[in-house]
């Protein structure tokens, strides 16, 4: 399905720059309100665990498009799916209105296009 691959990559070069945020890189405008250009160590390992939890998203998102065949995953894979879906469109609300405007530019719309991705396979799924 179209719809869970768009939203794989687009969540995807959003668990890349948070690994990059965990790693000490200078991204921190982008991500977590912008307040900081590198994250203290704290936000870091926030970062890990989001990180964390965007590839698991990501496993669902596929197994429900039908991409991959996690027999443990499909059972709970459409609702995790809406989960997502609902968190993401909120994400999107809170970096609309971030201090940062390189978060507001670039991470609204990546988490809008991941939501909406979230949403039509769930719902086509």
């Amino acid at each position: 399905m179209v719809t869970a691959w768009i939203g794989s990559i687009t969540l995807l070069g959003v668990a890349i720059l948070y690994g990059l945020l965990a790693l000490g890189s200078p991204y921190g405008e982008f991500a977590m309100g912008g307040k900081y250009q590198t994250l203290p160590k704290k936000m870091r390992l926030a970062c890990v665990l989001s990180l964390l939890i965007q590839l698991a998203a990501i496993l669902f998102l596929l197994q429900m498009g039908n991409v991959l065949s996690i027999v443990f995953l499909a059972p709970m894979a459409k609702e995790v799916c809406y989960f997502f879906a609902l968190y993401l469109f909120l994400n999107t609300v809170l970096n609309a209105f971030s201090k940062s405007r390189k978060e507001t530019f670039v991470m609204t719309p990546l988490s809008f296009i991941a939501a909406v991705c979230f949403f039509l396979t769930a719902w086509n799924g």
